[in-house]
């Protein structure tokens, strides 16, 4: 196969799931999945994911979305669940049970189980008349698409399908919810995502050095000699109660050279009113102001104070950037 008969073929691929997907979104019912959004904003419990195959795989990413997004959730699989498992499926628990086919033979013990027990099953699969669609207390029906598999075997179309209304479920019950970027951040602390939504108190856990200070009234040598200890490139001049009065950085001290530049003070070199951070501002917001502004440092302010100084340099450096 040549180059342009394998793009092609990638092509046609990708063109089925898409086909697909549209297909979803015009066959969903909204009476259905506003019903079982409700279902799982009432859940006392656990969301419990059940899946056989690369249902299974898709399964395990949906009950992963819930769990970060506000509902509690985890993978079991059938198999497993009929050997002991099914104890983890107790009464306030939600059960979303994913099979095309719906007639998984793995997972007739756990829909026996909790029908005898009245725990609600949520069922997505392409057949309602099957097995697991007549289990359901709510059908998630997904209309009959052939696989994108050249001899229609391999789950393409059908697993593209179901990650999509799994995410629409997870999103649908997350807004209903009204969960919040900080919320998500609290449940993701790891990784470029999880540091962006940090708020500054949190940054500050790990960066509690101060930062240099210095009064209005200093000449312009303690304000070299701080800036130099102070390793960040800027100080902050502060008044008599030691608030923030203004900053002053490298570049500052470059403008104000001149003949009398020793007989200067720090009230007559500083930027008034500069950028700061509050302890409760989100790390996004206060990366996203020094890129627009184009700014280097940004002081922590607390009750007015500096207690901190942030460097982008050192932001980068750290994976905020």
């Amino acid at each position: 196969m040549d180059h342009q008969s394998q793009l092609d073929a990638a092509k046609a691929v990708i063109n089925a799931e898409a086909a697909a997907l549209n297909a979803l979104s015009d066959h969903l019912d909204g009476a259905a999945f506003s019903t079982a959004v409700d279902m799982l904003l009432r859940c006392q419990s656990h969301c419990v994911v059940l899946g056989v195959g690369k249902s299974g795989h898709i399964g395990r990413k949906i009950a992963a979305t819930f769990a970060s997004t506000g509902t509690p959730s985890f993978f079991v699989h059938p198999a497993e669940a009929s050997h002991g498992d099914l104890g983890m499926i107790t009464l306030g628990s939600v059960v979303l049970a994913i099979s095309n086919s719906g007639e998984s033979r793995e997972l007739v013990d756990a829909l026996r189980f909790c029908q005898k027990r009245d725990v609600p099953i949520i069922a997505m699969t392409c057949r309602p008349e099957s097995t697991l669609g007549k289990a359901a207390n709510v059908l998630l029906s997904m209309p009959a698409i052939p696989e994108a598999c050249p001899n229609g075997l391999v789950p393409t179309t059908s697993m593209a399908m179901t990650l999509a209304l799994g995410d629409a479920l997870c999103l649908g019950v997350m807004q209903k919810r009204g969960f919040s970027a900080g919320d998500f951040g609290d449940r993701h602390p790891g990784g470029k995502l999880g540091l962006q939504l940090q708020k500054v108190s949190d940054w500050l856990q790990n960066h509690d050095t101060p930062p240099p200070i210095v009064a209005l009234g200093a000449p312009a040598q303690e304000v070299l000699s701080a800036i130099s200890k102070g390793r960040m490139g800027c100080a902050a001049i502060v008044d008599e109660g030691g608030k923030l009065a203004g900053m002053i950085t490298d570049g500052d001290l470059r403008r104000a050279l001149s003949d009398n530049f020793f007989e200067k003070t720090a009230q007559k070199m500083m930027t008034r009113n500069p950028f700061t951070a509050a302890l409760d501002d989100r790390m996004s917001d206060i990366i996203a102001e020094l890129t627009h502004k184009r700014i280097a440092n940004v002081f922590v302010l607390k009750d007015g104070k500096p207690i901190a100084a942030m460097h982008l340099k050192d932001l980068l450096e750290e994976g905020y950037l």
